[in-house]
């Protein structure tokens, strides 16, 4: 079974780029305020606000600020912090102007938010150089055009670039080659591993197993044996396979967000309101696509790392979060969520369709016609001025 599962090693010839930028909402708002660089700027809403810290300038994490902090915990930690709600209009502009520059060199680019994304260069070799060569060219015509930086991981699958991309940022710059990969995950902590987060890794430790190579040298039918699924998604991961294409925007079937918690929860207020903001982002990105899609799904997984995913088909497309949001509680209560702590939830919406090509129902409601008009305003608010400028009363404390 060992043998089979890593006989065919067609896919590992690939050459896959990661590009993520360094600190990008920070990086704009330093570069649009002159004043602002060399300071700890924090995006994200004001530091007495009930919000969370979209992202921050390295100044920032010096204070050992991050992502998904609750912006009154950044306040305490660094007073003294420039707070910025965010302008998520000039940041999807810049995207698009970073997207423009990566499609010049493949049509196979999956964008994974407005500031990473997937790169399948492999048939681009011949009319640009070699895979490392290519992203030197990307990453020093995004610092002179857009003046910005990037780091980027060249490697033979979308896993193994992703670490590279994430080892030494900012401007980090990793290559990982075919007969290099076993050596090159073996010394990395076992947390650098998709899906192994803190309970993992404490499951793991208490087994013995403290860096990838430690996975390295044990068989898979005692990884299976003794962690189920999770012992053959870590035999996998542990020897850099990972199968998976690049996905372009046109071939993407479904639109989806998901959050692990930095701590898991069974607290149902907790998890209710990650569902909304989860459900929120993605009838975002499906108005901002045009889109609508009937089928709703969601994932959760809990402190024992065991995963359920449950689906609903609507009668009516949609781009609402209001009934993504209804559609997923249903699904999650049915399935007794919080009855165990929480450790990652997750919502998408697939079976897409371009709005335009749906037929309204005959007599829309008036309350459907109120929410259109809703969400249009929403939207352009938030365009305007950032993800928070606007919350729902129901999550106001």
């Amino acid at each position: 079974m060992e043998a089979g599962m890593i006989a065919d090693r067609r896919w590992i010839m690939r050459k896959i780029i990661h590009l993520d930028m360094d600190a990008f909402f920070a990086a704009i708002e330093q570069l649009g305020h002159p004043e602002f660089r060399g300071k700890p700027v924090i995006v994200g809403g004001a530091p007495h606000s009930r919000g969370v810290v979209s992202t921050c300038s390295y100044e920032a994490r010096k204070y050992g600020i991050h992502s998904a902090m609750p912006l009154r915990e950044a306040g305490r930690r660094c007073p003294h912090g420039i707070f910025v709600p965010g302008r998520l209009k000039r940041y999807h502009e810049v995207s698009q102007e970073i997207l423009k520059i990566l499609r010049a060199y493949t049509p196979l680019v999956e964008p994974l938010s407005c500031d990473e994304a997937f790169l399948d260069v492999t048939g681009s070799e011949k009319l640009f150089g070699p895979a490392e060569q290519i992203a030197r060219v990307i990453v020093d015509r995004i610092a002179q055009e857009l003046h910005l930086s990037a780091s980027v991981g060249v490697a033979p699958n979308k896993f193994l670039a992703k670490i590279g991309s994430d080892l030494n940022k900012p401007k980090g710059f990793v290559v990982i080659r075919e007969e290099e990969i076993l050596s090159f995950l073996a010394p990395l902590p076992i947390s650098r591993l998709w899906g192994v987060g803190p309970k993992t890794t404490a499951q793991l430790r208490k087994m013995g197993l403290v860096t990838i190579g430690d996975l390295q040298r044990l068989s898979l039918a005692y990884l299976q044996s003794n962690l189920g699924d999770l012992g053959v998604w870590l035999y996998r991961l542990a020897r850099g396979i990972d199968e998976r294409p690049v996905e372009t925007e046109e071939t993407v079937k479904s639109i989806g967000h998901e959050t692990t918690f930095q701590i898991d929860t069974d607290n149902r207020e907790v998890l209710t309101e990650t569902l909304w903001r989860l459900c929120e982002q993605v009838a975002r990105r499906l108005r901002r696509k045009e889109l609508v899609g009937k089928v709703i799904t969601i994932k959760i997984r809990d402190y024992n790392f065991k995963t359920i995913t449950r689906q609903s088909t609507l009668y009516q497309p949609t781009d609402f979060e209001e009934v993504i949001f209804q559609t997923a509680r249903r699904l999650a209560e049915a399935n007794d969520w919080g009855n165990q702590p929480v450790r990652l939830i997750g919502v998408s919406v697939s079976r897409l369709q371009p709005r335009e090509n749906i037929q309204e129902p005959l007599f829309e409601s008036p309350l459907e016609q109120d929410l259109r008009r809703l969400h249009q305003t929403l939207d352009r608010i938030k365009d305007r001025y950032g993800e928070t400028a606007i919350t729902r009363a129901r999550f106001l404390k």
